[in-house]
């Protein structure tokens, strides 16, 4: 892809060892995701070695979250960075959670007064204007027009509002980048096929792993983000794999 264009629909080509046209993917993505809801903070914690929850915590400060603001997380899932939220902003009332996956929702373990939204990135069931902040957490890769999702992130934004997203990028380097593939796409897998009750959670962590290796690059998702209007748009990396874009929407007179 080309860093510079404008638009970025489908995150990565279609992965046809999983589906065979673009059309397919989001019933196929949601299917795994939803048969595998009971499973996955489970299967997330080994992934992490445990550390998910510091990081997301450190991650989430670095974008600029702050007690008191209203976050909408997208690609809630089963509630993993709308705790970390919750714990930053003090009022699980200021957090809502949106998810296309109706299992991952029913699985959330999230404080009662979190509210929680069947939607998508592309489709935010939320005001024009009604966060302050909007974090998603390994999500990008999994939604179906990434240019949409950024512009409808504009919409639900106030003027200031601040944008995480959180990603696993491939390593650059062909050594780290072969490590991670054995870990994820083989280590993870064979554990989960283990320690899993639903068989197709060793089949995510594989999907898991080529949506990584398939994904668009980091500078053509910095593009798309400028593209949709986002100003002081940056990428922070940790470990050289995990990936912090952060983004904010310009104030109210510089709107154009």
């Amino acid at each position: 892809m080309d860093p510079s264009s404008e638009t970025l629909h489908a995150p990565h080509p279609p992965l046809t060892r999983y589906y065979q046209r673009e059309e397919e993917r989001r019933e196929y993505v949601l299917g795994l995701f939803n048969r595998t809801a009971g499973d996955y903070e489970r299967i997330e914690a080994l992934l992490s070695w445990g550390s998910g929850p510091w990081y997301r915590r450190q991650a989430l400060l670095r974008a600029g979250l702050a007690p008191g603001m209203r976050v909408i997380d997208v690609g809630v899932g089963t509630g993993l960075v709308a705790r970390a939220a919750c714990a930053i902003v003090g009022d699980p009332r200021c957090i809502t959670g949106v998810d296309p996956s109706e299992a991952m929702l029913a699985h959330a373990r999230v404080p009662k007064d979190v509210q929680l939204l069947t939607g998508s990135a592309e489709a935010i069931p939320a005001a024009p204007g009604s966060a302050d902040f909007i974090s998603m957490g390994y999500a990008l890769r999994h939604i179906s027009d990434v240019s949409a999702a950024f512009r409808e992130f504009q919409r639900v934004l106030k003027p200031g509002g601040r944008l995480c997203l959180l990603e696993i990028s491939a390593p650059r380097n062909a050594a780290a980048r072969a490590l991670l593939k054995l870990y994820l796409r083989g280590l993870v897998p064979l554990a989960a096929s283990v320690i899993a009750r639903h068989r197709d959670m060793a089949r995510l962590m594989r999907y898991y792993w080529d949506t990584i290796e398939a994904c668009a690059a980091p500078q053509t998702i910095l593009a798309a983000l400028s593209s949709a209007g986002f100003r002081d748009v940056k990428r922070h990396v940790e470990l050289g794999i995990f990936s912090e874009y952060s983004a904010a929407k310009p104030p109210e007179n510089l709107q154009l």
